[in-house]
């Protein structure tokens, strides 16, 4: 379905079955790009897929699902290296495919920062490189640490690996750099010099590599500092993290300083006074190419002025005030060769096409989705076809069209199981009060579906939610399989059940030992305690992700205050427990809807009460005790004429204030510009505080 339904047209209940495909697929891609250094697919269709999952959460906001792609950035660090914490996150950008998005992207910094159109908005193209993100950290101008991007806020240590590029500086030339900063840039390896890895790999007899981005991601996470040394790596210096002075006022000046410290600079950086520069550098990029010696696979444009980017801020694993202009998608033929159905973890059957494998853009693709049984009617695609796949729109690459319908001997239609093939039970496509089928067919075996209970798990405790050390999907499928775990309480009782089924000891099955038996009981009873919005996260409830649990839990603080207000709202629909729900900034009807169902489940009820009795929830986070509104709930109406809302609201928060659409008798502050109407009625007779713009900004300038 990806682009053979655009997103306006996708109806709710499409959009849903489409964000849980896409969630799936990038994390998939995830893994296989930063973990393994071997990925499906080249960075624009990565972000072609990304691009696609932002949109339509952008049109069905109550939509956004606990584990969406829009909250992460790569993945965890590997066991071979040591942990690094970047000063400041390490983020990804957004993405530009067409210059009227380019547009979009200029229209919308100048919206935020009320901006007149008359008034200069210098912005800076650069190369996209396509290679591994470092950060380089130096103390006293001598570089003391260096990691990759990790997950965006823990990396990888390779400080022992990056001080063999020649590219990178032991020591900072100059003298004008801060005593502390944060170097980042791109690893890469040019053409021609992974051509001559390739040969002298080949005439090794070992295994070649696929892409220069692999063979230097490969290179630099070598455990052997020999075999990097070995390697011709490069590195291109382009940007900075922590930094213990303020050393630029513009991106212009902040690259220049890089290169008089010692760092290669890309040549092609320049600033441009409009978006019109902006394309015809980017037009320039795409013809001088093939000619450049490395891989780019777009262009990035960023505000100039850094105090504008300060102000612009981040938004989700995005700066407001960059993004990244892509290349055009990579097309290819190949046979379609079966089709296979995988079982999600919310119980949706899913076909992928498996593909005689084939080259696209210097990527060996064997796998294509197939969405689901509409979209396989709509290509009328079947096992033996040649089918055109494109990169473009997904991690697993897509079918955009069958080549040879006409040809003799052609199998009939394919047919999507209506049983499960994980646990047999019937697989139906869900029919809402309207008559409309939902467009996934899903297992109705629940619970009692391997597939689902084992995903169910894995989500328990991955990274984002428990985040139980030296417990994967392994670890998962193996404790389910044997029967000792079938629930996430199950893991905190683990011995004890281990004993009740009369097994033998964990320290005694194959791949355990007693070291290790003692490490994964350490890491269980470490979880124990577990914050807030990690235990909600991990609960698995649909439309309650990361971005909403941590919502709830600056806003609730305690668990006791948050299970009382949503089995009040159960109680009580409509009532005031749900209207302090919903009056929470960025919380739709969507999540408390969903967190009501949950509570309404006995089954629910009854393991949330036996986990409760295994674990002990951390209060939420408390906000800045220094800040003037911290912990306190502002409502903005009326026009803002010194700031833009998004600008106000974005403010409150860094503050540690809770930002709400609606007043009520929770509110703290209402900021009250000219035009404010029944808000500031409603405020004036439940007695909050009332402020003008002005005084709003007297109360947190300098907080």
């Amino acid at each position: 379905m990806s682009d053979g339904l655009a997103v306006e047209h996708l109806s709710e209940d499409q959009a849903r079955s489409e964000l849980a495909r896409l969630a799936l697929e990038i994390r998939l891609a995830d893994a296989a790009y930063y973990k393994q250094d071997a990925p499906h697919l080249s960075d624009a269709a990565y972000d072609h897929l990304r691009q696609r999952n932002l949109a339509i959460e952008a049109r069905f906001p109550q939509l956004k699902r606990m584990d969406s792609p829009t909250d992460r950035v790569g993945v965890q660090v590997s066991d071979g290296f040591g942990k690094v914490e970047h000063g400041l996150p390490m983020l990804s950008l957004d993405n530009a495919f067409a210059d009227a998005d380019v547009e979009e992207f200029a229209a919308r910094i100048r919206r935020f920062l009320g901006l007149p159109d008359d008034q200069d908005l210098v912005l800076t193209a650069e190369p996209k490189i396509d290679g591994l993100s470092l950060s380089l950290t130096y103390k006293d101008g001598a570089l003391v640490r260096a990691a990759t991007r990790g997950d965006g806020k823990v990396g990888e240590d390779v400080t022992a690996n990056a001080r063999t590029l020649a590219d990178v500086p032991a020591q900072l030339a100059g003298g004008d750099w801060p005593d502390l900063v944060e170097v980042r840039g791109e690893v890469y390896m040019s053409h021609a010099d992974f051509a001559a890895l390739n040969t002298r790999e080949a005439a090794a007899g070992r295994k070649t590599f696929a892409n220069p981005r692999n063979a230097a991601a490969g290179s630099l996470r070598q455990l052997d500092v020999a075999i990097t040394r070995a390697r011709p790596l490069k590195f291109f210096a382009y940007a900075w993290g922590m930094a213990s002075r303020h050393f630029a006022d513009t991106q212009v000046e902040a690259v220049a300083a890089l290169g008089r410290w010692g760092f290669a600079t890309n040549d092609l950086f320049a600033a441009y006074q409009n978006t019109d520069g902006l394309v015809g550098a980017y037009r320039q990029m795409v013809e001088r190419r093939a000619a450049l010696g490395y891989d780019i696979d777009g262009v990035v444009y960023k505000v100039n002025r850094l105090d504008w980017q300060s102000r612009l801020g981040f938004v989700s694993r995005f700066p407001r005030w960059a993004i990244a202009h892509k290349f055009p998608a990579e097309k290819a033929l190949t046979r379609l060769e079966a089709i296979d159905i995988q079982v999600g973890r919310t119980g949706s059957l899913t076909p992928v096409a498996r593909l005689a494998p084939v080259t696209v853009g210097g990527v060996v693709v064997s796998n294509a989705t197939l969405h689901n049984e509409d979209e396989i009617a709509r290509l009328d695609v079947r096992i033996g076809d040649q089918v055109e796949i494109q990169r473009a729109g997904d991690v697993i690459p897509q079918i955009l069209r069958v080549v040879d319908a006409e040809r003799e001997g052609r199998p009939g239609p394919f047919t999507m199981p209506h049983a499960c093939p994980e646990c047999g039970a019937a697989a139906v496509r869900e029919v809402d009060d309207k008559g409309v089928a939902d467009v996934r067919r899903r297992c109705t075996g629940g619970l009692t579906c391997p597939a689902q209970a084992v995903e169910r798990l894995r989500h328990f405790v991955s990274r984002k939610a428990l985040d139980i050390d030296g417990i994967g999907g392994k670890q998962v499928e193996l404790f389910f399989e044997r029967g000792v775990v079938k629930a996430p309480q199950h893991l905190f009782q683990l011995a004890a059940r281990i004993d009740g089924a009369g097994l033998l000891p964990l320290s005694e099955w194959e791949g355990f030992g007693e070291t290790s038996y003692q490490k994964l009981i350490a890491a269980l009873d470490a979880r124990r305690e577990v914050a807030f919005a990690r235990f909600l996260n991990g609960l698995g409830i649909r439309n309650v992700g990361q971005t909403n649990a941590g919502l709830f839990a600056r806003n609730f603080v305690t668990w006791t205050a948050f299970w009382g207000a949503v089995e009040s709202a159960l109680a009580d629909p409509g009532g005031e427990a749900e209207a302090s729900l919903l009056a929470i900034d960025g919380i739709g009807a969507a999540a408390v809807d969903s967190l009501k169902a949950f509570a309404a489940e006995p089954h629910n009820q009854e393991m949330l009460t036996e986990l409760l009795n295994e674990l002990q929830i951390l209060d939420g986070e408390a906000p800045a005790s220094e800040s003037p509104v911290s912990g306190k709930t502002v409502v903005f109406t009326g026009t803002l004429e010194a700031m833009t809302r998004d600008e106000a609201k974005a403010r409150a928060t860094s503050l540690g204030a809770k930002v709400s659409g609606s007043v009520s008798a929770r509110t703290d502050i209402l900021v009250a510009g000219p035009g404010a109407g029944s808000k500031l009625k409603k405020a004036e007779s439940l007695g909050v505080s009332v402020m003008t713009e002005a005084e709003w900004i007297a109360l947190v300038d300098g907080a």
